[in-house]
């Protein structure tokens, strides 16, 4: 995204409009074809609706930028071609959305006023839940199923009638006295949360890709080929729409609706009849404070003009009735249960509580699991002991708001006090380590005198929790990086009698020792010849590591990727910095040097000494050593339009990979970040980029695209 991007729409040239107009409508096109035809997203809810807002913003300001068919008037996407196609009679069109109560009293005030209504009560509304799952058009003449479609384009859907059949929330011939000669009833097919878990078991199971969330689940399930498939997973359906209809059994929205439910249909029992905006966006709250306990996706409120004689005189604009809007919800926030606390055990031995919850969807990813960060947070108070909450703990069973925002790990945020269980308990936070049952203590910082925040394990390495994260550590992308060797491997061989590998140095062994045992590895459950030989070639293609990322795999507390990356340049070898390191006197001028470098604090110098100075370290370190040989790193060149500058990097690069571009970066002689503050230059924005957008335009930070990159570094 280039800094004009990220402008108002208001301040930006014709040419500028036109190149980000391209630039969006590629993407949201994308994402389009992601979500309706291979039900696999690749924006989460809040991304997609922000690119299309952009969109509308820019062909506002901009009319000739909308040509005849455009995007901001498309509705889904084209049918896949997997199935025949089906023309909708009535075009199925999607709706408005609106986000803050603000937009809800103009959507009403634009009712009324289009109308001529001065008087706010003389026009009713319905509201009910916004379904996420996958719209569906259900054809019935003289009452019996004659076909079933899916949204498409809105013009044209997708055949499934074969797949609809085998639903049971799908009656085949409708009953009751008013059923019309021809009824096109629409609505939505969603799976519940305990049958969309079920579903992900059975993938896993069958070691098959799991799906992101219950929206894709049906809409993966409804699509199949094989309509057994279908019928084998418990898809639902609510009515809530129609289309054609010889005649319409009532003449208002929740008339019709209560019809479907004579004539067979499942409705929601949610849907409300209000008489004003206030009572709309009560019925709102109400619905958003339920939205944890319903057992199914939902991403918003519909309200729609009750009366279909008004309905009709508003009429369309673009792709949506003038007569009906979304309320979406805050795409990062949902509120649920938290149904237990796990406290987890890292490799520095830090305890970290986990909240386990009832399953809930936010911005389009199922959370089951959000931190609560350290036992302070969870009494209610922050790092500085004053009050956050307002000083409410947290309680297991307690209703909770969960944030999530992007790639940031789900947050417990808020609690509900009046859905407090009576007989919760506060949570006591554990004072002995759960997997060796040593002491965990809070270690006093030497400088302030203040406890530390976290609590920690004792056991060191007798700690089994502590070696295994080591391990997972050493492996993981940032640091030694060797394919195949992920956190179900590291469990795997941690735990093997025959190939066990509980320290560094014996993943570089492991060929070694299955030639020579008798039991190979390619004939255990999960390996076999080809992904063996594979795994074996990646762990000796990792015997010459860059210096930096061998130093981040040690996992030094306090020595994370910068300050690794930055060791490495001073010292060149690893065996300058383990001199250095382990002198064992404080007032050694080694030790001084070492303090003496921008950027490397005494906490740094201290995490050091105290590595260097354990002799347990210092034997598992010889071992490591005879294995791999730590490459320094490349020269860093001095000048460059971007020596001496801070940037980072965020969304999808097309030319180089992520850390392709880290490491140009860092030659050019530029310091490479991990999140945008104050001290950032540059923002280099590819598509999908998130909230790092967001606090670049707070700090008047850069943001250029990836070309824009490469033209100020003369790539």
């Amino acid at each position: 995204m280039s800094e004009a991007e990220s402008a108002p729409v208001a301040t930006l040239t014709p040419r500028q409009a036109k190149a980000e107009h391209k630039l969006l409508a590629a993407e949201v096109a994308a994402a389009n074809n992601a979500y309706f035809q291979d039900d696999a997203p690749i924006l989460d809810d809040a991304g997609y609706d922000a690119k299309r807002r952009r969109l509308n913003e820019l062909e506002e300001v901009f009319p000739e930028l909308k040509g005849k068919a455009a995007l901001s008037d498309a509705v889904g996407a084209k049918p896949s071609g997997k199935f025949a196609k089906i023309r909708h009679r009535v075009p199925m069109l999607s709706l408005n959305n609106a986000f803050a109560d603000e937009d809800i009293v103009d959507f009403v005030t634009r009712v009324r006023s289009f109308l001529g209504r001065k008087d706010e009560s003389a026009i009713a509304f319905t509201a009910e839940p916004k379904i996420d799952g996958l719209s569906l058009s259900l054809r019935y003449e003289k009452g019996e199923l004659v076909h079933a479609a899916t949204r498409g384009d809105g013009e044209e859907g997708e055949d499934v009638t074969i797949n609809a059949r085998t639903m049971a929330e799908i009656p085949k011939t409708l009953t009751g006295s008013d059923v019309p000669e021809v009824a096109e009833v629409r609505g939505e097919v969603y799976l519940g949360h305990a049958d969309f878990a079920a579903i992900n078991a059975a993938q896993r199971e069958k070691e098959e890709r799991e799906f992101a969330n219950p929206r894709n689940a049906a809409a993966g399930s409804l699509r199949q080929l094989d309509a057994s498939i279908t019928a084998a997973r418990p898809l639902r359906y609510f009515a809530y729409a129609w289309g054609e209809m010889s005649a319409l059994p009532a003449d208002t929205q929740l008339g019709v609706v209560e019809a479907f439910k004579r004539w067979g249909f499942r409705t929601n029992p949610l849907m409300r009849r209000c008489a004003s905006t206030e009572e709309l966006l009560a019925h709102y709250r109400a619905i958003e404070q339920q939205r944890a306990t319903l057992g199914y996706d939902i991403d918003g409120v519909v309200y729609k003009v009750d009366e279909l004689a008004l309905q009709a005189r508003l009429g369309f604009v673009s792709r949506a009735p003038r007569w009906a809007i979304a309320h979406k919800f805050p795409a990062e926030l949902a509120t649920t249960i938290l149904e237990a606390i796990d406290i987890q055990v890292g490799r520095t031995g830090a305890l970290s509580p986990v909240a386990r919850l009832k399953p809930v969807t936010v911005g389009g990813v199922v959370v089951t699991n959000a931190t609560l960060h350290n036992e302070d947070y969870i009494r209610g108070f922050d790092s500085k002991g004053l009050p956050i909450r307002d000083g409410t703990d947290i309680r297991i069973g307690d209703t909770v708001t969960v944030k999530r925002a992007g790639d940031v790990i789900p947050r417990v945020e808020a609690v509900d006090l009046d859905k407090r269980p009576a007989d919760s308990q506060p949570y006591v936070f554990p004072a002995l380590c759960p997997v060796c049952g040593s002491h965990a203590t809070r270690e006093i910082n030497p400088r302030t005198g203040k406890e530390d925040a976290v609590r920690r394990c004792t056991g060191g390495l007798i700690c089994e929790a502590q070696t295994v994260e080591r391990l997972k550590h050493f492996v993981s992308r940032d640091a030694l990086d060797i394919d195949g060797l992920g956190d179900k491997q590291i469990e795997f061989f941690h735990a093997d009698p025959d190939l066990p590998v509980r320290e560094p140095a014996e993943i570089y062994t492991l060929a070694a020792r299955d030639a020579a045992n008798l039991k190979k590895l390619k004939d255990k459950e999960g390996f076999g010849a080809t992904s063996v030989k594979k795994l074996f070639e990646a762990i000796e293609d990792r015997r010459a590591p860059p210096l930096n990322r061998f130093i981040f795999g040690l996992g030094i507390r306090h020595i994370g990727e910068t300050t690794a990356r930055l060791l490495a340049r001073h010292f060149g070898s690893f065996e300058a910095l383990r001199a250095v390191g382990s002198a064992t006197d404080p007032e050694a001028p080694e030790r001084q040097a070492l303090d003496a470098i921008d950027g490397i604090g005494p906490t740094v110098v201290e995490a050091l000494a105290q590595f260097f100075g354990e002799p347990h370290n210092q034997d598992l370190l010889d071992r490591l050593l005879a294995q791999v040989v730590p490459q320094p790193l490349e020269a860093v060149a001095s000048v460059s339009p971007v020596a001496g500058k801070t940037v980072v990097f965020t969304g999808a690069l097309e030319r180089m990979t992520r850390d392709e571009a880290k490491a140009m970066a860092e030659r050019l002689g530029a310091k490479v970040a991990g999140s945008v503050s104050s001290k950032t230059d540059i923002l280099i924005a590819g598509p999908g980029a998130g909230s790092k957008l967001k606090d670049a335009a707070k700090h008047g930070v850069q943001v250029i695209d990836e070309a824009g990159w490469f033209e100020l570094v003369g790539g």
